[in-house]
């Protein structure tokens, strides 16, 4: 049983006539018989019968209609879904992002792809890299936004180097400190810290332990957005990259010199050639969006 001999089955099922059925599916009345033919061979059994103005189906043949109707739409259907994906009329990018990421360079580049590819799901997830890297070797992820080198050291990931971000204090929006520090100045600030597994809290550890000092936690547990809030409210300080702070007028902003604290943005996934057509499209507009190299 083929399917082009149940689509001939069905046209003629339908007509109820050999010679309409054979104009609607653009073959010859000849060819369409022999079809036919060999579908009744194939199941043993009549399933038309000859009458005076063409066909009617036999027992048999009502039997298998119903099928025979599923299984053609069914293959429509799933000629025309992969054709969509192909030509990225459907699809899903599933994208992995720190917050700094989400809150200040994300929203253009989903905005420029929703603009493009209107009918292409978008599922964002957001995390610190170490979990956005355990997610893309996981296969949950297709593209993640991430710190480089803390959390890709895996040869089953690559990465694209996007830019070097510099990281600020941010205060409360009264703090009298001057518009540049050094790293040693944090070791008598309140800091409120990000939660265990963010970057941004394993980059001020690391640079306070070279500085020589632990830092003092007055609030710690928090993601970005309650970071920045616990800030405002005048609860202590935080290290934060530059770019959260465009939209944060209202806090006082110092430069870290001395050393100056910078982390590398990257985009990541697994081999390039694997990833959904959908994904890759996403991959090469937040590539040329944010400047990377590839």
């Amino acid at each position: 049983m083929q399917l082009q001999q149940l689509t001939y089955f069905v046209a003629v099922a339908e007509a109820r006539h050999f010679t309409r059925a054979a104009d609607v599916t653009g073959v010859s009345q000849p060819t369409l018989s022999k079809q036919i033919r060999s579908l009744e061979n194939s199941l043993g059994t009549p399933l038309f019968v000859r009458t005076r103005s063409g066909v009617d189906l036999t027992p048999a043949g009502e039997a298998l209609l119903p099928h025979a109707r599923r299984i053609v739409i069914d293959v429509a259907n799933a000629e025309r879904s992969v054709h969509e994906v192909a030509h990225l009329r459907r699809g899903r990018v599933r994208l992995g992002a720190t917050p700094s990421v989400i809150d200040g360079l994300l929203p253009d580049v989903l905005r420029d792809f929703r603009r493009d590819y209107p009918e292409i799901e978008l599922e964002i997830h957001e995390a610190g890299s170490r979990v956005l890297t355990d997610q893309l070797l996981a296969g949950r992820l297709d593209i993640a936004v991430l710190i480089v080198p803390l959390a890709t050291r895996s040869p089953d990931i690559e990465t694209h180097l996007v830019f070097r971000e510099r990281l600020v204090l941010a205060s409360p929006p009264d703090d009298p400190r001057p518009e540049s520090i050094r790293v040693a100045d944090l070791c008598d600030l309140p800091l409120v810290m990000f939660r265990e597994g963010y970057d941004l809290r394993d980059v001020t550890v690391r640079a306070c332990a070279r500085a020589g000092f632990e830092p003092r936690f007055a609030v710690e547990g928090g993601e970005m957005g309650a970071v920045l809030r616990f800030v405002e409210a005048g609860l202590g300080h935080a290290v934060v990259p530059e770019i959260v702070m465009s939209s944060r007028g209202d806090l006082h902003r110092s430069w870290i010199e001395d050393p100056p604290l910078t982390r590398e943005v990257a985009v990541a996934h697994r081999d390039a050639g694997s990833l959904p057509l959908a994904a890759r499209a996403f991959r090469e507009l937040l590539l040329d969006s944010l400047g990377a190299e590839h």
